[in-house]
């Protein structure tokens, strides 16, 4: 069957559906050392500044240690820990727990996020690892797993030493990572809770500042400075930011998620289910059938951007064809990169035409029929 590929330059303001805003926003000066601002669903990188640059990074470290609490968890959430003397007594913020107290993985969990407990970090890593130190081994394979490539974990709560460190693009994958883990998305947006007696209150101010910020953690050490990593959501788009030894954090976060939304917005490139191509068949009553999308691909667009459009796909099919089946692919590029993809899947089906040699659709039952033979 001989495939024939179409490839389609299309200005961005012509592609059904897209609306591309008319201004776009110069990028914000900010004080932070690094920061990153990142499309949540792509991973574009929409704003950077010494991005790569290793740093110390404190409390935002728990993060990571939430995360890989809540994947060892697996949902389970109700499952209770009994507090040993070691894990009491942790410098900096802290639950003050005593050894012999009975919490869940759920209280310690909301006492690592919101009022960033120290002591609860360590409780949290010995009891779902066995001992801190294999926990924090989980941490750093994690790193890996994410891509950080420019990473290294030593405790589960930032107060580590010179060999604790990351980045602002590593801690946006972590963001966006920790997004997509429910028990951790949940946790990070709530506001205030009170759990087993004790009650936690969020120590990230966006979540009352900024209208449609969904979370996530703040920290501060004298040799990190202030830290923060935030997200918003906002017409179906999800930011990360994230900000590292930044004064004026609270402010700088709230610039940079306006420039993301304002300069980026999100605009789909396909929807599922629309229809690209009409496909000649062959062989069956149905003379086309159309290939559609199997799922929605979007972008952040920034005005004046280009799509182009690839669209593989055979020139036609021999029936029988089957609704779903893949068909082929439609795939789009802003310059030379690739953004997006998605299959094409027949959206309808077509049966063969079988047709008997008396019916007077063949050639023979049409001359029957001429000659008044029926």
């Amino acid at each position: 069957m001989r495939k024939q590929l179409l490839a389609l330059g299309v200005l961005c303001a012509l592609l059904p559906g897209l609306v591309l805003h008319t201004q776009a926003a110069e990028a914000p000066a900010v004080s932070a050392a690094s920061a990153v601002l990142m499309d949540g669903e792509t991973g574009r990188i929409l704003y950077a500044r010494n991005e790569n640059e290793p740093r110390a990074i404190a409390s935002i470290t728990k993060l990571m240690t939430a995360l890989v609490a809540a994947e060892w968890a697996q949902g389970d959430l109700s499952r209770t820990v009994i507090i040993r003397q070691e894990w009491t007594g942790i410098e900096g913020t802290s639950l003050y727990l005593r050894a012999g107290e009975k919490l869940t993985l759920e209280t310690l969990l909301y006492g690592l996020l919101l009022h960033s407990g120290n002591d609860a970090a360590v409780a949290l890593a010995a009891s779902c690892a066995g001992d801190v130190e294999t926990f924090v081994g989980w941490m750093n394979q994690r790193a890996q797993d994410l891509g950080m490539t420019n990473t290294h974990f030593s405790d589960p709560n930032g107060l580590g030493d010179e060999n604790h460190y990351s980045t602002a693009l590593d801690m946006a994958r972590l963001g966006a990572a920790c997004l997509q883990n429910p028990t951790v998305a949940k946790i990070t947006a709530t506001r205030s809770i009170t759990l087993e007696g004790r009650s936690f209150t969020n120590h990230n101010k966006l979540l009352w500042l900024y209208p449609g910020c969904t979370g996530m953690k703040t920290g501060y050490t004298r040799q990190a400075g202030r830290t923060l990593v935030s997200s918003a959501e906002k017409e179906g788009q999800t930011l990360v930011c994230v900000t590292l030894n930044d004064r004026n954090d609270w402010t700088d976060h709230q610039a940079l998620l306006d420039y993301g939304f304002e300069t980026f917005p999100r605009q789909v490139l396909a929807e599922e289910g629309e229809t690209f191509r009409q496909v000649p068949v062959e062989g069956s009553l149905l003379r086309q059938v159309p290939a559609v999308a199997r799922g929605e691909v979007a972008w952040p667009l920034r005005e004046g951007e280009t799509v182009r459009t690839e669209i593989d796909l055979p020139a036609s099919v021999q029936a029988p064809v089957t609704q779903g089946e893949i068909a082929g692919t439609v795939t789009f590029y802003v310059g030379d990169r690739k953004v997006g993809e998605t299959y094409l899947v027949w959206g309808k089906s077509a049966g063969l035409d079988v047709v008997s040699p008396d019916s007077e659709r063949s050639p023979l039952g049409f001359l029957k029929k001429l000659a008044g033979m029926e």
